[in-house]
């Protein structure tokens, strides 16, 4: 399927044909990676669920034994939902607040400002837009026909 691009305002119209027809694939390359980091950043979590109770405490996420789990949960099943494309939009939307609070983490109580920050406000921001935009065509959730 081909995304419609106007052709009128591209400064090189002879690219218009590989902008549409690369766009869902791209944009399922972005899905895919985001997804399977997340993954991979959840992995150690979710082999030691309450591994992060002392670090979920100190940012105030009382009890830590609860916020620990799920985050570990999150972030490993979380990443698998992404990259599969199925109930992407709250999967990415979890990802999206989880990564808020690292933003946060990283940038105020560790004092690292925009260098700590940074990379996870990149992250929020691509996960926020797998809450607006939900998997495409490419995705269990396409084939299930169904979304929220």
């Amino acid at each position: 399927m081909s995304h419609p691009i106007d052709r009128n305002r591209l400064i090189v119209p002879q690219v218009a044909p590989l902008y549409g027809a690369s766009f869902e694939a791209v944009e399922t390359v972005l899905r895919l990676v985001a997804g399977v980091l997340l993954v991979t950043h959840g992995y150690g979590k979710i082999i030691n669920p309450f591994g992060a109770v002392g670090m979920v405490e100190s940012l105030g996420f009382y009890p830590g034994v609860f916020w620990s789990p799920l985050l570990a949960a999150t972030e490993f099943f979380g990443g698998i939902l992404v990259a599969i494309g199925l109930f992407t939009r709250p999967a990415a939307f979890a990802a999206m607040i989880v990564l808020l609070v690292t933003v946060y983490f990283h940038g105020v109580v560790q004092a690292q400002g925009l260098a700590g920050a940074e990379k996870s406000i990149l992250w929020a921001a691509i996960f926020l837009f797998f809450a607006v935009r939900g998997g495409n065509r490419h995705s269990l959730d396409a084939r299930l026909r169904k979304t929220f």
